[in-house]
């Protein structure tokens, strides 16, 4: 199960480090503003690097888990765990 895990979860990891690095590259944390836009007020470069990283994870973790799914052949999708 831990090899499982660690399969979905490490190359999730290492695609929202990449994503960060190029976004970030890019854009100042503190010039980004709300749907609405506001500026994200209150909020630090540090905090919006650490919200964008766990957003980045999660995205690349659901591409990683919907990979990691549709490989599955029918017999395993079937089988009882």
């Amino acid at each position: 199960m831990a090899h499982r895990l660690a399969r979905t979860l490490w190359p999730a990891f290492i695609a929202a480090c990449a994503l960060e690095l190029l976004v970030f590259a890019f854009v100042d944390p503190l010039q980004l503003q709300w749907a609405s836009g506001e500026p994200a007020a209150g909020w630090t470069r540090q905090a919006v690097y650490s919200a964008a990283f766990f957003a980045f994870w999660g995205v690349c973790l659901g591409a990683c888990v919907l990979t990691r799914l549709l490989g599955r052949t029918p017999a395993e999708l079937n089988a009882v765990a």
